[in-house]
């Protein structure tokens, strides 16, 4: 009797691997189309700011005027739509493990609902992207120095993140779902500063090169423009080394059960 050879044998018999189906799966390729996009909005970030800003900031003001219109309308129709689809797919995967938590809660006698924690995360979120937007629109230009910004916008976002936790420990919230309640609400930030303030500079910014192509002066606030883009894409660069931490450490931890 001739005996196959083991790679025959291996060709042969098929991997022992269970494939998920139904709300499995779907919750699989939502978390494969979360990190797909999301290394597509934190790699234009950290493009902008390792690469994009010190270019630019070494090109003339003509050669600036045709590299930005060119540029950055592209590249920033990708920041903005990747961080959207980011946040809005990372809500509902977060959204199935709070509803898991609070069905395990049920199911073992406790009280459980989702409200507090949905509630308390858009609240206080957007309540932190709400400072840090009245610091940089302020007048008081001390505020907009680096470290001052920075000290604020830590202050803001421990604070943030402590009224988050403090206000979601009832016992049946998972550590899962809160570390993705702060990973996430640093998400949700930091959409908020890519639509609210870094788009609606970086329009003006895109329309000004177009107009000084044309041989158009620069208005005088295009410095305090690009400013405010800058430091809020500065702050987003900063606030996403925190946010892939508790979004990669939610991966440690089960739901409750």
């Amino acid at each position: 009797m001739t005996v196959p050879p083991i790679s025959a044998l291996i060709v042969l018999t098929p991997p022992n691997i269970e494939f998920p189906g139904g709300s499995q799966l779907v919750l699989m390729l939502l978390r494969w189309l979360h990190i797909t996009v999301g290394i597509v909005w934190v790699g234009l970030l950290y493009f902008f700011n390792l690469v994009n800003f010190p270019f630019l900031r070494d090109l003339d003001s003509k050669t600036r005027t045709i590299v930005v219109p060119n540029l950055m309308p592209k590249a920033l129709w990708w920041f903005r739509w990747s961080s959207v689809v980011t946040v809005l797919v990372g809500l509902a995967w977060w959204a199935n493990i709070v509803a898991t938590d609070v069905r395990n809660a049920v199911a073992n006698g406790q009280t459980a609902s989702g409200a507090m924690i949905n509630a308390s995360f858009f609240i206080i979120w957007t309540l932190a992207f709400a400072i840090e937007m009245g610091v940089l629109m302020s007048p008081a230009e001390v505020l907009k120095k680096g470290p001052v910004l920075g000290a604020i916008v830590a202050i803001v976002v421990f604070g943030a993140s402590y009224l988050f936790l403090s206000l979601n420990q009832q016992g049946w919230e998972s550590s899962r779902a809160l570390a993705i309640g702060v990973g996430g609400g640093l998400g949700w930030f930091m959409m908020l500063n890519v639509w609210g303030i870094i788009w609606r500079m970086q329009k003006k910014i895109i329309r000004w090169n177009i107009a000084a192509a044309k041989g158009e002066p620069m208005p005088a606030e295009a410095a305090k423009v690009a400013r405010l883009a800058f430091l809020t894409s500065r702050v987003n660069f900063w606030l996403s080394f925190p946010m892939l931490f508790f979004m990669g450490a939610a991966s440690h931890y089960l739901t409750k059960g």
